[in-house]
């Protein structure tokens, strides 16, 4: 009997390879690197209050959250571990839009988070612009959205760089503003249209 060739399909943990990174999917296992993520001030300081998310709060609630999706989202989406190396740099998420600023109509939501330690090597750029190509190609999404702060620069250069373009920015009431918030957050994007158009 012959044997059968070797597949190219990922392992069914793992979400989609890179040229360096594994997108898989996150486990209780890594509740130390979420927490260490999460509670990282410089990772934090852009996202919801500013503040770095207690550990009891990450191992209660965050993390849980997390695994749920897995079983409660349509097939092939989530928020990834985002490994290089076997190790732990960050998560990158693909999800139904959820962000204030963004809608139905905004087809599906990118999103990321990068140790510090990690930066400045192209990692996200890599991660998110993997993630626009599967939202198209895989799940057929008519719309790739994802928002930021307005000062959050190194952000917006990883949605431009995955191809997304700002399309519009937006002030919202927050209950405790941090600093930045004045200047408003802005909504990147990018259509399936524009995406195939821009394909090589």
């Amino acid at each position: 009997m012959s044997t059968p060739p070797p597949t190219s399909t990922p392992p069914p943990h793992v979400r989609l390879r890179t040229e360096r990174l594994a997108l898989r999917r996150l486990t209780p296992a890594d509740l130390p690197a979420v927490t260490a993520l999460c509670g990282d001030p410089e990772v934090m300081r852009y996202i919801d209050d500013g503040r770095p998310v207690p550990p009891a709060r990450v191992a209660d609630e965050l993390l849980p959250g997390l695994l749920r999706e897995y079983a409660e989202l349509p097939d092939g989406l989530g928020c990834w571990a985002m490994e290089a190396d076997g190790h732990f740099l960050g998560w990158a998420a693909l999800r139904p839009p959820a962000s204030v600023g963004l809608d139905p109509a905004d087809g599906l939501e990118l999103g990321y988070r990068l140790l510090p330690a990690a930066r400045g090597r192209g990692y996200a750029t890599e991660a998110a612009a993997a993630l626009v190509r599967a939202a198209f190609e895989e799940l057929r999404a008519e719309r790739v959205a994802a928002t930021t702060m307005t000062v959050n620069t190194a952000s917006r250069r990883v949605l431009e760089r995955a191809g997304l373009r700002h399309v519009r920015t937006f002030s919202a009431d927050w209950p405790d503003p941090i600093p930045g918030s004045e200047h408003g957050d802005v909504v990147y994007a990018l259509t399936r249209a524009e995406w195939a158009a821009a394909a090589p």
